[in-house]
């Protein structure tokens, strides 16, 4: 399902806005942004391969890693890649979850949740869940 760059954002930016309050506090410099699809160097860095997708990435140091050393740098960036996203989603529901896991997967990697963690606590799922409301 494709929608306009602005209509793409605003689904990203009503994730955001429907965090906890809790959480939106311990989100400390990061910027989230939204990407068509990754560029070369990012999926080099993650090592993706050429038939694989990548809906999300986080980069930067994790809150659990900074040190007394930590300022003074440039923040850390989510960026959620539309293209990919959309090429999964059928209906407006489903991207609408979608975008939301997405962004929350992305926010807890900033936080320090690793994705073996996610798993764990059962985050990690089917992404349509029966009332259509995401994972």
């Amino acid at each position: 399902m494709r929608v306009g760059q602005h209509a793409f954002e605003r689904l990203v930016a009503d994730a955001l806005d429907g965090l906890p309050d809790t959480i939106l506090r311990m989100l400390d410099n990061v910027a989230v942004v939204v990407a068509d699809v990754p560029t070369i160097h990012q999926r080099q860095r993650v090592q993706l391969a050429d038939d694989e997708v990548l809906f999300g990435l986080y980069e930067g140091i994790p809150l659990t890693e900074r040190t007394s050393g930590y300022g003074a740098v440039l923040p850390d960036k989510v960026t959620i890649f539309q293209r990919a996203i959309e090429a999964q989603c059928d209906s407006e529901a489903q991207l609408v979850a979608e975008v939301r896991h997405t962004v929350v997967h992305e926010l807890a990697h900033h936080l320090g949740i690793s994705d073996e963690r996610l798993i764990e606590i059962g985050f990690e799922g089917d992404p349509y869940d029966a009332d259509g409301s995401g994972r």
